[in-house]
């Protein structure tokens, strides 16, 4: 069984939680925060024995094998850095880093000490994306040519997505799902553009990239804070077209085919962390230092693709 130490009593925290009692692998042994009350609240709510009241606290418990970095954007290289300096595997929350130098080295550093990280890049490891590759490999939607992803939140989600200091913006809150899908369902990101608008705050509230997939599949990824959109991705083949609602949490799939026939790919599941964790903990088990899923390769280079239009952005601007 893997203890897990829990960065943070963010509202995702919850969630992996139930997601590590759910794989049978892990646990959850021990939660900091910088408010030893919330984290003591957060302990007895979420049935964790320990609590502490800063994050060293934690890093120097010899009890923790593993530590899941659930802070905002900003803080995710600072503290995975400092947690394989303590000799912990670690996963972060995406985005792993705000630029591609600080998570390749975090990758370094973990082969390094012969510890495990990754990027908790949940919607790669959804069983529906199986099917749905397992379909497009039989080439029973004909040849892609085309993905369109979507998706919202409220403008009240997550108070510091607005924030440039924490890290937030459309972007990097949200990006990395549609990008590491893209690549995972089409091949490498050749090309990626985008355009994007900026409210009162100094951080995108909504983009869309454009993306060349695999070197022949065109697809877009619209992101927005400012509506509430139909949130979903699209896949058309010359056979006919796949969809996916809510994509990035997705447990089912629709397949229409030019030829009138119907299919449904559904994964019902309580917790859709939970594949990821399975994964993560299988991994750290066999004594690996990075996920072949969630690769350094694919990781970095999803953060240079961010970062490099994040940039873009912001230098038309300021």
């Amino acid at each position: 069984m893997i203890r897990y130490g829990i960065l943070s009593t963010a509202s995702i925290v919850p969630r992996f939680v139930a997601a590590l009692n759910d794989s049978g692998t892990g646990t959850a042994a021990a939660i900091a925060s910088r408010n030893l009350e919330a984290a003591k609240q957060a302990a007895e709510q979420l049935g964790i024995p320990k609590a502490y009241g800063s994050y060293d606290e934690l890093f120097q418990d010899p009890e923790i094998d593993a530590v899941y970095v659930a802070m905002i954007n900003s803080l995710h290289y600072e503290y995975a850095k400092k947690a394989l300096e303590a000799g912990k595997h670690v996963i972060v929350e995406k985005p792993m880093t705000l630029h591609v130098k600080e998570a390749e080295e975090l990758f370094r550093l973990a082969k390094e000490k012969n510890l495990f990280i990754t990027e908790a890049q949940k919607s790669v490891f959804l069983p529906v994306y199986q099917d749905i590759l397992q379909f497009l490999k039989e080439g029973k939607l004909g040849t892609v040519h085309m993905m369109d992803f979507s998706s919202s939140c409220a403008a009240t989600y997550n108070g510091w997505l607005h924030s440039a200091e924490a890290g937030g913006g459309a972007l990097f809150g949200n990006a990395g799902y549609s990008l590491s899908l893209a690549r995972m369902l089409g091949g490498e990101l050749s090309e990626v553009t985008g355009l994007a608008t900026f409210g009162n705050s100094q951080v995108e509230e909504q983009c869309v990239l454009n993306m060349n997939i695999g070197g022949k599949i065109l697809g877009v990824s619209r992101i927005s804070t400012n509506v509430l959109a139909e949130n979903g991705l699209v896949i058309w083949g010359d056979n006919g077209s796949i969809r996916v609602p809510d994509y990035w949490k997705a447990r089912t799939a629709y397949v229409t085919l030019n030829n009138g026939e119907t299919l449904t790919f559904d994964h019902p599941c309580a917790h859709e962390l939970v594949y990821e964790v399975e994964h993560f903990n299988s991994c750290i088990a066999q004594g690996l230092t990075e996920s072949i899923v969630t690769s350094c390769q694919i990781t970095t280079e999803i953060v240079r693709i961010m970062e490099s239009l994040s940039e873009t952005w912001r230098n038309r601007l300021w």
